[in-house]
């Protein structure tokens, strides 16, 4: 329990994501305002360039993640007072991209359906400033040529609407470019500190074209950047994301919660969402944020209820479709995993398995299902382990054939050494606690042992728990929450003694 207060206490800062290489190359242009600011961003680029010449995640490799990475850096190095300094950096990003964009690479790699946030717009505004610098960037007539078209399709059906802090686009208002600026709605869109939805790119962007030299944004983007040494990450804060899946992961390990000593030191995080909980609406990943989200708003009453507090449910049926339940308003395509959270909270609410809004759910979820696969895969998280292991802990008693084979698939894939890992290459820590975390609680529930596994996961997880953890959650490209991380490792090693105490080992 020490531990997890420890993890709490760190949570609370909400400074647990990691830097992306996207976010500090906006950063990096604000060198021709801060020449400080953008020197230490510059810095950070240059030496997180991969081998290649292309930036981003090193693995596990996903296309739209490094080309963003690749183009913000390749743009921003070239528009900075930097540009003769950094020329041999360019131009190994240049020859990068010319690989990234090959339609024989491109090809199998790149589906917009199943793309980061606001890919399909954000790429073609970084290949029209390439080219206005004079850089040389494939289109031709791959898929990447087409998002030109697709993006001004997609801002047409917005034709008539200002983007604000009240819409999720504003998370990714880099999107309009220099040529879209009269789509937004300049004085609705900051944060109250001084923040565009909390993000940092977003927020460099606004500094640079929307409000240059605007004082509160530079504020918010230095105090971070200055802190990481040069680095921005996909967002701050995310206090609200981190302590929910903290306390998640401590609420389904045998640890008490009804134990006086836990419900003290859990108490002022607990204090700090329900205080934050909004009636009819819920919360979203940060405190004041405008935005609310089904997906922590589900996670938040599954947690609050199992501590003994009482959210209502009705704020999480609000967001109740037709076919399922949406994360956010004006949501594209719905997420797996936040509705396996819904059901999570649904069984908290006491819902039985027959009610209409669970057969729902299970109906959406039942449909979602890989092809040929029994796992489940989700926008917000690169690895099927993520999605599937949590089903098998939201849906037990719900759907025993879903869980059974999803189960099936797990102790399939699980790798020689103990471990799990959906990419090819390197097994990571992260997914093999999620892989125990569905063990222990199936086998809690089934009475059947997977003690073998269990176990050599157990042994190699505690060998490789510590970090560098690689990004495996999405938004504008791939990052890390190490605090969740480790929540997530430090209940699957609690799991395995749990095990192993009761007779299973």
């Amino acid at each position: 329990m020490e531990t997890f207060t420890r993890l709490l206490a760190k949570a609370a800062l909400g400074n647990g994501v990691s830097s992306t290489c996207y976010d500090t190359a906006w950063v990096a242009r604000l060198g021709q305002i801060d020449a400080e600011l953008g020197d230490l961003a510059v810095d950070w680029l240059c030496e997180h360039q991969l081998p290649d010449g292309s930036w981003g995640a090193e693995y596990p490799f996903c296309y739209e993640d490094r080309l963003l990475s690749t183009l913000a850096a390749v743009v921003s190095l070239t528009s900075t007072r930097h540009r003769r300094t950094c020329a041999v950096q360019v131009q190994k990003g240049l020859l990068a991209l010319k690989n990234l964009t090959s339609p024989a690479r491109e090809g199998p790699r790149l589906d917009i359906r199943d793309a980061t946030v606001g890919f399909e717009l954000i790429a073609p505004t970084l290949m029209a400033e390439a080219q206005r610098l004079g850089l040389t960037v494939r289109r031709g007539e791959s898929i990447l040529g087409e998002l030109a078209s697709v993006r001004e399709k997609k801002l047409g059906k917005l034709a008539g609407k200002k983007i604000s802090r009240h819409l999720t686009a504003a998370f990714s208002v880099e999107l309009a470019g220099q040529d879209k600026l009269q789509m937004l709605d300049v004085d609705n869109l900051q944060e109250t500190d001084g923040s565009v939805k909390y993000s940092p790119s977003a927020s460099a962007y606004f500094a640079l074209y929307v409000k240059p030299r605007d004082e509160r944004a530079l504020a918010y983007i230095s105090s971070i950047v200055q802190a990481r040494r040069g680095g921005a990450p996909a967002m701050y804060r995310a206090e609200i994301f981190e302590i929910l899946w903290c306390l998640w992961n401590l609420s389904i390990t045998d640890i008490d919660l009804s134990d006086p000593e836990v419900g003290l030191a859990c108490k002022p995080y607990l204090d700090y969402v329900e205080q934050r909980w909004i009636p009819g609406r819920g919360l979203g990943w940060t405190a004041n944020s405008i935005l609310v989200d089904c997906d922590s708003t589900s996670v938040a009453y599954e947690v609050l209820s199992k501590f003994g507090r009482s959210p209502d449910l009705e704020t999480i049926l609000q967001y109740e479709e037709a076919d399922w339940f949406r994360t956010y308003s004006h949501e594209v395509g719905p997420s797996v995993s936040t509705n396996i959270h819904v059901l999570g909270a649904l069984k908290r609410a006491g819902y039985d398995k027959c009610h209409p809004r669970v057969r729902k759910v299970l109906s959406f979820i039942r449909s979602s299902k890989d092809h040929g696969r029994w796992c489940w895969r989700d926008k917000w998280h690169r690895s099927a382990y993520y999605a599937t292991a949590h089903l098998v802990i939201a849906t037990s008693n719900y759907d025993d054939d879903l869980c059974s084979g999803a189960i099936g698939w797990i102790l399939d894939t699980q790798r020689s050494d103990g471990s799990w890992g959906f990419f090819d290459g390197a097994a990571t820590a992260e997914e093999t606690a999620y892989c125990i975390q569905a063990l222990v609680c199936w086998q809690r529930l089934s009475g059947t042992s997977f003690a073998a596994q269990i176990n050599r996961a157990g042994a190699w997880l505690s060998q490789n728990r510590e970090p560098p953890y690689p990004p495996l959650w999405t938004a504008k490209t791939l990052f890390c929450v190490e605090t969740v991380v480790r929540a997530g490792i430090l209940s699957a090693l609690r799991l395995v003694e749990e095990s192993n105490r009761c007779g299973f080992g």
